[in-house]
């Protein structure tokens, strides 16, 4: 296995979309676990992908279970002017807000959908992802504090560096069945404790405590195969059975609870890990 390396950012190219729980605020100490003599970087709960796009590694596999997402990062790959160009167009507001959500995205062009997840991602609230039981998207309006439109140099940026990604939509054991020795592998799933969720940012019953043991098992095969990985999970007994032999370190971060700002607190999460060391104490 390969030995621990602090990585810089070769790209500063932040992460396009908002993602309830995304790990910006740690990106720091999760760095320092990559090593640049890794072949791939790996990342079956991809979100999104703010470390990946903070390492910039030169060859990647992303994944996650949202069809929209990564039919977006697909579509700003090779897509990115004609997405800029139609993002310009969309003014931010409740009222565009609305009326984008209310479209059909199966009835879109790749772009148009591309361009609508991107606006109602920077626009809803607290940066949630939920759909109804239709499977349509009805987050609500986040207000004027809720961001705005990726500029054309970040599009750019970003779509530079997914050309380097092979994009997966799936369950994240089909990303872990493409893994191989060299690979480095990082984890972010949904938080779950007791069997309910901590900060809902997908819909219930994406990921539960079946979940939690089949990941866990994953860990175990990997770690059979030499492959490197590192697990982020909220400081909870789900997160001490996944971290049962590993090395662990903690990390405070501060949540929204419910997504409201004012009931911000602060959490314990675990950096779970089955690496020679980690890079700083538990």
């Amino acid at each position: 296995m390969a030995s621990l390396q602090t990585a810089r950012s070769h790209s500063n190219c932040p992460p396009f979309l908002r993602w309830a729980g995304s790990k910006r605020q740690i990106l720091p100490t999760l760095s320092q676990y990559w090593n640049t003599r890794f072949d791939r970087y790996v990342e079956p709960f991809a979100g999104s992908a703010c470390l990946f796009f903070h390492l910039a590694p030169r060859k990647a596999l992303l994944g996650d279970i949202n069809q929209e997402l990564i039919r977006a990062y697909r579509s700003v790959r090779s897509r990115h002017r004609e997405i800029s160009r139609l993002l310009r167009t969309m003014r931010k507001g409740k009222r565009r807000y609305y009326k984008l959500r209310s479209l059909r995205p199966d009835r879109l062009s790749s772009e148009k959908r591309a361009a609508r997840f991107i606006y109602l991602n920077r626009f809803c609230f607290n940066g949630i992802y939920r759909t109804n039981g239709n499977g349509y998207f009805n987050v609500p309006y986040g207000g004027d504090g809720s961001g705005s439109i990726p500029s054309p140099e970040m599009l750019l940026r970003a779509a530079s560096l997914l050309r380097r990604a092979t994009l997966v939509c799936g369950d994240f054991e089909k990303v872990l069945d493409r893994v191989q020795r060299g690979d480095f592998v990082y984890m972010d799933p949904p938080f779950v404790v007791s069997n309910r969720r901590v900060f809902k940012e997908y819909d219930s019953g994406v990921f539960g405590r079946d979940d939690v043991v089949r990941l866990r098992r994953r860990l175990i095969e990997l770690t059979a195969m030499q492959v490197p990985f590192v697990v982020s999970y909220i400081q909870s007994k789900e997160g001490e059975y996944l971290s049962r032999g590993f090395n662990v370190s903690r990390v405070t971060v501060r949540r929204n609870v419910s997504g409201f700002a004012y009931r911000r607190r602060k959490c314990r999460e675990l950096l779970i890990s089955n690496l020679p060391r980690t890079p700083f104490g538990a």
